[in-house]
């Protein structure tokens, strides 16, 4: 799934997808605004065979939807990647670009909304609108066994997407659910600024979350 053209188009919408109106709005606003940015639904990213999945909100403003690419070019995808290269899933050095040649090894990354939202906040229909995205991707990840959610929409999203049930599977960071097929579910707190800046988030807490993604791995003998 790296930068276009992605290897599982199927799971992608497509670039004029019309399905929410006010995420049109605001896409045909920043492509009149911006005509050399994405401004696009961005697709996933990362390795199509990989046994860890990372799902986040929604693109940024002037991150992925500036640049086409999950959590690129904002502080939270230097978090990210950073967080990533520690535990050895990139190769290649993250310069906050999509043609910057970094390639993901064990994992992909994708977001649970595809389009940016106002104030990066999408509604619930849209939501719930972008889900069946996800789905096709969860779907087709026949080696992924192990789920990341930041944040508690992105939870949301893929406990639905991996067939469990909200009221059994509350969110919170570092806890962990057993969805019905087996693959496990860990919940994080978003690399955002807000909350790294504020503290909610720091680098040992979300380096946990990792560590414990190999821990499951481990112990499921992957």
């Amino acid at each position: 799934m790296n930068f276009a053209p992605s290897p599982l188009p199927a799971t992608e919408p497509p670039r004029d997808c019309p399905l929410c109106p006010r995420l049109v709005a605001l896409r045909e606003k920043l492509r009149a605004e911006h005509p050399d940015w994405w401004n696009a639904p961005v697709p996933a990213f990362g390795d199509p065979n990989a046994w860890l999945c990372v799902v986040g909100l929604a693109p940024g403003k002037y991150g992925a939807n500036r640049t086409g690419r999950p959590f690129t070019g904002d502080q939270a995808g230097d978090q990210l990647f950073a967080t990533l290269a520690k535990f050895g899933f990139t190769t290649g050095v993250h310069q906050a670009q999509p043609d910057d040649g970094l390639a993901l090894h064990g994992i992909v990354i994708c977001n649970a909304v595809k389009c940016l939202p106002p104030q990066n906040k999408p509604m619930p229909a849209e939501i719930h609108t972008c889900r069946p995205f996800l789905q096709k991707l969860v779907d087709g990840l026949s080696n992924a066994c192990v789920f990341i959610a930041l944040g508690q929409i992105a939870h949301q999203s893929a406990v639905k997407a991996l067939g469990g049930r909200l009221p059994k599977a509350r969110f919170g960071h570092l806890a962990e659910h057993r969805m019905p097929d087996g693959r496990m579910l860990i919940d994080s707190y978003h690399c955002s600024r807000y909350n790294t800046n504020t503290g909610r988030l720091t680098a040992d807490m979300f380096e946990a979350v990792f560590a414990r993604a190999l821990e499951l791995r481990e112990g499921a003998g992957g």
